[in-house]
Order: structure tokens, then sequence, then C-alpha cells
């Protein structure tokens, strides 16, 4: 770490585990890229994290914030020296104003950091919670605004209130100034030559992190605010370094199939269950349909969804290949319909994408409730292997 403060962070975390193996490997996640998407929010800090399984970890610490008191308190202490907004605006945090705001807790102390995750390890921290430290250590030494977020209020925020207090204070230091004379309507109208704009900022190498949304009562769930906020963030920097929106052209079905996917496959949570209630409702469909469609999704994509949903009439060619293939394999006897393949009163069909590829399907013996399983394969007897 490059800066006071984040060893704080870190020392905070280090002092919170027993297991030094776990904090290691959270380290090695964090120097090795495996943490995206981090979103900070008042009270809390969440990111994915890619482990040894190949959906990411849902990992979220969580941190106490400020009463309104203590703000007031660290406010004051900032505006009464202009070098501390000098050094807060420069991305630094001077011991000075720590030492003036005597009794705010800015920095965690061991024990402050609440940790969890979405992986079945019980260690406290697990290296995905160790390895989303690490990180946000990292965001704090860019940047002390990110601790002062997490303990409940934003940098313009801050700032605005900051800015507001300096001036009061001058007001009262400095006699009154004579109103600044106006200017004439025929110097303000005439036309001026205005210089180019600046050439555009270059697109950072990670989308941007979305705002934060506080919960409140009756308003949206922040967690599902937190995702769509995530995913138009990863849109739009889609957009910006490849020119095209990679899901602009879908439906409002096929996207809220989309984002359902996107959701961490280790066990639906409320928040999961809530967002296909919702998703569900506003598309027309129950959830038992959003829940098959994901899994379709997952299988193949947009294509995927398509074999779902829509059966099509495919040339003779992959049926005639296909049913001796299958038969020389020993599999049993399949029942040809449009682009399906089903095994008469039995648990397996397979289905031909326009893609080319055949997508497995499974059902309890007897019955029409067919749900997708595996990965698509050209050969139609590797799709029921896989």
């Amino acid at each position: 770490m490059s800066s006071w403060w984040g060893d704080a962070w870190v020392a905070a975390l280090e002092a919170l585990s027993l297991d030094a193996g776990r904090l290691e490997r959270g380290r090695r996640y964090a120097d090795g890229g495996h943490v995206a998407a981090v979103n900070v929010a008042p009270g809390r800090i969440l990111a994915y994290v890619q482990g040894s399984r190949p959906r990411p970890y849902r990992a979220e610490l969580r941190l106490r914030t400020l009463s309104d008191a203590d703000w007031d308190h660290f406010l004051e202490a900032a505006a009464d020296q202009p070098g501390h907004i000098a050094a807060l605006l420069d991305k630094d945090m001077p011991h000075s104003l720590v030492e003036a705001a005597a009794g705010v807790a800015l920095l965690p102390a061991p024990g402050d950091l609440m940790p969890s995750c979405s992986c079945p390890d019980t260690g406290r921290p697990c290296k995905h919670a160790a390895a989303l430290c690490y990180e946000t250590a990292r965001l704090l030494d860019a940047d002390p605004f990110v601790l002062l977020l997490m303990r409940g209020r934003s940098e313009r925020e801050l700032l605005d209130e900051l800015a507001r207090r300096n001036a009061a204070n001058s007001a009262r230091e400095q006699p009154a100034a004579p109103p600044a004379p106006g200017v004439p309507a025929r110097e303000a109208l005439t036309p001026r030559f205005l210089p180019p704009l600046p050439a555009p900022l270059p697109v950072g190498a990670y989308p941007g992190t979305p705002p934060s949304y506080p919960g409140a009562p009756g308003a949206p769930d922040p967690s599902a605010l937190d995702d769509l906020a995530t995913d138009a963030a990863a849109r739009a920097h889609a957009l910006l370094t490849t020119g095209a929106d990679p899901v602009g052209g879908l439906t409002p079905w096929q996207d809220a199939v989309r984002l359902a996917a996107a959701r961490p496959t280790a066990g639906l949570t409320g928040t999961t269950r809530a967002l296909y209630r919702a998703l569900a409702s506003a598309t027309g469909r129950t959830p038992t349909e959003l829940a098959r469609a994901v899994a379709a999704w997952r299988q193949g994509g947009a294509e995927g969804l398509a074999v779902l949903e829509t059966p099509w009439d495919p040339p003779a060619g992959p049926f005639d290949r296909a049913r001796p293939a299958l038969a020389a394999a020993g599999l049993p006897r399949f029942q040809p319909a449009r682009n399906r393949l089903t095994v008469p009163d039995g648990a397996l069909q397979l289905r031909f994408g326009r893609d080319g590829r055949w997508y497995a399907y499974e059902s309890d013996p007897g019955r029409d409730d067919w749900w997708p399983r595996d990965t698509p394969h050209p050969d139609p007897v590797e799709a029921l292997r896989h």
C-alpha cells in the first residue's frame, strides 16, 4: 500500500483474520485481477470475485456509517483549515485532519469490518472477501473519498458542504465585497471564436463503479439497482471500446432473461427470488417460465433461448446423420418432430439449433416438461454426454 490510510485498512483486515493462508490467497486473487465490478455504497462495498468455479462469487464488506453528529464534527475540522480542504481535493487524507476530528472513527479498527461471501467457505474472512479487502485498499490509496463514502457521505456531498462552510467562515472574517460591475449586452452577445473541445479522455480498462443507491422505505431494492447499474456500466464500457452495444438488439423478454441469468448460480437468495418475480411480472411471464428461460440462456445464450421457445423445420441432412449416430452409440430410438428428436415416453430430447448445434433437454419420464441440460455440441452424441 502507498498511503497510511490504506495501510490502516489492511491492518484492520489482518487483525480480523486468524488464518494467514486465507489472507495470502486473497492477496494473490487481488494481485491477479480476480476482483471485478467493485461497487462502493454507504456502509458496504460489493464485488464479484472469480474463484475456482466458472461463476464468480459475490463478496461483501460492511462498515458502520458515521452519525450526523460525527459528520458535523469532521466537516468543522476540515473547514477550519484551508490546507485540509486542499489536501482532500488532492486526494490526500492528512494526519492533522484525523487528529483535529478526534473521536470520529474514520479508519476501521480491528473488528469493524464485517465480511460475507456467497462461497461455501465459513472462514472469516474467506479468501474472496480478503481479495475484496486488498482491492479496496488499492482504491483507498488512489482516493480517500472511497473511505468517506463507505462511512456514509459521497464526495460531491462532502465537497459541497465544505464549500458552504468555507464560504460562511470567509464571510465572517472579511467585509462584504462591492457588487461586481455588469457586462454590457452588446459585449455579452458579440460572436466570438471558441477553441475546439479537448480530446476525449481515454477509456479505462474496466467499467467504472456505478453510483450507490441507499435503501429507503418504499424505494426499489438497492441490491437490484446495483445490479442494473453495474450492467449499464458494462454495456457503456463495451460501447466506448467497440462502438457496439452487445445487447442493444434484444427484446425486453430476452433482456430480462439475460439479467436474471447474470445472477450467481450458488442458490437462489431472497434478493435473486425478488428479482425473478419482478422480471417475470414485468414481462408477463411466471417465475417458473423465467427460470426455464434462464437455464436455456446459460446453455447457449440468445440462441439457446430461441431453441427453447421456437420450433422450426431444419433440412433433412442433420437428422439423417444424427439418428444412425445415436443408434450406433447404443442410445434409445429417437422420434423426429420438426427440429427435435425425442425418446418416446422417455426423459431425453435433442433440439437442433439454427447455429448447427444440438441442445440436450431432459424431463421426468412420461411428462412433457422439458428443461435444458449441459452444453450444446455439433455432435448429437456428444451433446448428450457433456
